[in-house]
């Protein structure tokens, strides 16, 4: 086993799919991969940060009541107890990581 933890996803149009790359005491780290059109729906988490690391492809990131593309490779923080979310709009999957920290309780 090496140590690279990417996972491999292949979602559908329209799909959703998640894994858990990392778990420990301190911090959950999601990976999502969205098939065109696919929408991670707007969520908060009111007792840990939220971080968004793009690593394929491009998501129109919501934060709040704003909304922005960020293309691969970028970062997106969103802070305690705000709204945020993803969709991908394009017609390639997409695929970005979630690091909650500390670990939602």
């Amino acid at each position: 086993m090496g140590l690279d933890r990417y996972p491999d996803l292949d979602p559908d149009d329209g799909q959703l799919i998640d894994t858990e790359v990392a778990v420990t005491d301190d911090v959950l780290v999601k990976a999502f991969a969205l098939g065109p059109g696919a929408e991670l729906s707007p969520h908060e988490h009111a007792d840990a940060t939220n971080v968004f690391h793009v690593l394929e492809g491009a998501v129109t990131v919501i934060q709040g009541d704003d909304e922005e593309t960020v293309q691969a490779p970028g970062v997106v923080l969103h802070d305690r107890g705000e709204v945020h979310g993803a969709r991908n709009e394009t017609d390639k999957r997409a695929v970005l990581t979630a690091s909650l920290c500390p670990f939602p309780s």
